[in-house]
């Protein structure tokens, strides 16, 4: 059996109108020390965006969403917090905000395989059936 490791994860959140405190979840960030992995997950269903707050598009909110994908990669592209520890890339990430991209307290677990749990994390926070 493979070891487990310590991982950390917070939803990453939509909120077209901040003052109403509505939100619709739409990715994960997920941040496991021991394998050094950072990486945020995405999904907006346009269906359900647009039955939420028409005044937005998917390609709005993925242009939001860009600088998540950045961050997480690290390097001189994403200016300077890419620079910064991969430790210090997540406390940035998920600290508190008032934009229309918000993110969840962080949560923490165990897994052997931080991508797994991503996809596990997407399918049972984020992925939603409209048709149900």
């Amino acid at each position: 059996m493979q070891d487990k490791n310590l991982f950390e994860y917070a939803v990453i959140r939509f909120l077209p109108r901040v003052e109403r405190e509505e939100f619709m979840n739409i990715g994960i960030i997920l941040y496991c020390p021991a394998q050094k992995f950072l990486h945020a997950a995405f999904e907006i269903n346009e269906q359900r965006l647009l039955a939420f707050c028409r005044d937005f598009t998917v390609t709005d909110l993925q242009e939001h969403l860009s600088a998540f994908e950045q961050i997480c990669a690290g390097g001189k592209e994403a200016g300077p917090i890419g620079q910064l520890s991969i430790g210090e890339r997540f406390r940035w990430l998920t600290a508190p905000r008032s934009t229309i991209v918000q993110i969840s307290p962080t949560h923490s677990g165990l897994c052997a395989d931080p991508k797994t749990m991503l996809e596990h994390l997407i399918e049972t926070l984020v992925r939603y059936d409209i048709n149900l």
